[in-house]
């Protein structure tokens, strides 16, 4: 391969990274990948993996470069290996050798055990030039649920939850308060956190925050795809009349009896022995679900808290004092980002 400064491949693979992010929301179970090609300094074609089932990020990026005679003078940046078995599509590792694309830069190897480092063994036995692990962990960030479905068998999971200044996630309501949550932060808040919805790919709530706050879960101040609904109610006592289960959305309810399913409503029996979030992402690990936001309440929340089972808490904290009530958790994470939200805030922390 032809020795370039850093800076060259950095501003293209960057470039990669910036088109892999458009599917985010779009391409689960699948990851985001982004692909750029570029011949004697000039893009001549760049591409994403839009939706899960269709076309990969090569593809797309092929499919652009309107002199295919270039290409074989080309390099060819992926923020993610290309793979080399037979999907839902072609592998695009013979892709890149059909074309006799001659240089191929790799952000990280794929972790999916059907690829796994043979998408970039096939490119070089084919006579590729490879450059692989570049700015690797800018590639990582960029599929993280992706990389912790494969490697810990579990969803990416991120905690969630609104808190007043002094430190509460709710006043101690009676149960004629039940049916509307209590208001600690703004509607921009509220818009954040419709939009992390449609970034992933399922919610749980616990029995007692389904009853006294009635949640939706669905997306409704932002736009794009509502996450999978999920709920606990070991002894199936939550109202019918809850919106959890007017069947508007896919709904799967997560309990120690057997109840009939109804229209995208299913009941998943599993055993309350102290197992029951392993059993949990255990399932959804098995559905293909990449990532889930745990949204309360204080027991679920300190539950995977305790368990030291989670990779993000984002917390949403309002201006309103409480006094007294339900406290919110308590945790150990490394602050990774801030952001101001008119009179409310939201920190970012990841577990250390």
């Amino acid at each position: 391969m032809i020795e370039r400064p850093f800076e060259v491949d950095e501003k293209y693979m960057l470039r990669a990274i910036e088109l892999a992010r458009l599917g985010m929301g779009e391409v689960s179970p699948n990851p985001m990948v982004g692909c750029v090609i570029v011949h004697n300094g000039v893009i001549i074609g760049e591409g994403y993996h839009t939706q899960f089932g269709t076309a990969h990020a090569e593809v797309n990026a092929v499919n652009r470069v309107k002199n295919k005679d270039l290409l074989k003078e080309s390099t060819l940046y992926v923020t993610l290996e290309p793979c080399s078995h037979h999907g839902k599509t072609p592998p695009c590792a013979d892709l890149i050798l059909l074309h006799h694309i001659p240089n191929v830069v790799v952000g990280t190897v794929d972790p999916f055990a059907e690829v796994a480092g043979r998408g970039i063994q096939k490119l070089r036995i084919g006579g590729c030039r490879v450059i692989e692990d570049f700015l690797a962990e800018k590639c990582v960030e960029l599929n993280r649920r992706f990389f912790t479905f494969h490697q810990k068998k579990r969803p990416f999971i991120i905690l969630k939850w609104a808190q007043t200044a002094d430190g509460f996630i709710d006043i101690d309501r009676s149960q004629e308060h039940y049916g509307q949550p209590t208001w600690i932060t703004n509607d921009l808040s509220r818009i954040a956190v419709h939009k992390m919805r449609t970034d992933e790919c399922a919610i749980l709530v616990g029995t007692n925050t389904a009853k006294k706050d009635n949640p939706s879960l669905t997306v409704r101040d932002w736009s794009g795809k509502p996450p999978l609904r999920l709920v606990i109610d070991k002894e199936m006592k939550l109202p019918a009349g809850l919106s959890l289960f007017d069947g508007g959305a896919p709904t799967i309810v997560y309990t120690s009896r057997e109840v009939t399913d109804k229209p995208n409503l299913e009941f998943r029996q599993i055993e309350f022995n102290g197992e029951e979030i392993n059993q949990i992402l255990s399932d959804l690990h098995d559905q293909g679900i990449l990532s889930l936001i745990v949204e309360g309440g204080q027991k679920l929340l300190n539950t995977f808290i305790e368990q030291e089972i989670w990779d993000e808490a984002r917390m949403f904290v309002g201006k309103n004092i409480f006094h007294n009530g339900v406290k919110a958790p308590l945790f150990e994470g490394h602050l990774l980002k801030s952001e101001e939200l008119d009179d409310s805030w939201m920190f970012l922390f990841r577990r250390q």
